[in-house]
């Protein structure tokens, strides 16, 4: 994809982190990815930081407030038409709320809803402020992945709220990897969380696109982050691996099996 001027309704549009250390993680990103970090002043008490990539804003970072808990973590979030009635949709759908919606200065409005199966997302209302200028290419948000322990209500739910339909994959994990789609075009994946996920909870996970996932690794592991789930293959996809920041916040990179 690349260059990005909007989003149209029920796509992802945008990542930030809500960390502890925001310092450390721009550092971090920045090496990892080659971002630069600007500060951007807010209403609140604190900054929120602009991530970019060759000039074009891809992410962004903050620090987290007591009540988010003690784990930093990657939040995606998904366009929509208005915030409000989004939110009320999904608790019509037996989601709930995790955070009503509210404006975020002139920049846009937004919400989080967690859905039936415990997965979290951030639901966005576009203003002065449309998203990321770069999506789905080299160091930019590039795949979201539901990961869930109950696939059929998951899909149900996000059917209804903003209108994807799912398939199953004949050829990604032996058949055990949906594929959301709006319009025939796919915005996602999902996947169930077996066993041998442990008691792992249901979450959108984020992938980032790169050029080298094995020098990726090993730049992570230099610089005091670590390897969630090493590096694997998949034919016609790409590699891809599971890493965790300095701080403890997951993300996932892929190096595509073709040029983005």
């Amino acid at each position: 994809m690349g260059e990005m001027t909007s989003y149209m309704p029920g796509t992802f549009c945008w990542v930030d982190l809500a960390t502890n250390a925001p310092e450390e993680a721009k550092r971090f990103y920045g090496q990892i990815f080659g971002w630069t970090a600007e500060d951007i002043a807010t209403d609140y008490e604190v900054p929120y930081t602009i991530l970019r990539r060759q000039g074009k804003q891809v992410a962004g970072l903050y620090q987290m407030a007591p009540e988010q808990g003690a784990f930093p973590y990657w939040a995606s979030y998904v366009r929509v038409a208005n915030a409000d009635s989004s939110a009320d949709r999904a608790l019509e759908l037996g989601g709930r709320l995790v955070m009503p919606a509210v404006d975020v200065m002139q920049l846009g409005r937004m919400v989080f809803v967690q859905d039936p199966t415990g997965a979290v997302v951030g639901l966005w209302e576009p203003r002065a402020h449309f998203g990321a200028e770069l999506d789905n290419t080299y160091g930019a948000r590039s795949w979201g992945e539901l990961q869930t322990r109950d696939t059929v209500k998951a899909a149900d739910f996000y059917k209804g709220l903003f209108g994807w339909t799912s398939r199953t994959s004949k050829s990604l994990m032996e058949g055990r990897y949906s594929l959301f789609e709006l319009d025939g075009k796919e915005v996602g994946g999902m996947i169930e969380l077996g066993p041998e996920w442990g008691s792992m909870p249901a979450n959108w996970s984020i992938y980032f696109g790169v050029e080298d996932c094995d020098g990726v690794l090993a730049a992570v592991k230099r610089l005091g982050g670590t390897i969630v789930m090493d590096a694997r293959e998949i034919d016609t996809v790409g590699r891809f691996a599971f890493l965790g920041d300095p701080q403890g916040a997951i993300f996932a990179v892929i190096q595509f099996a073709h040029r983005v």
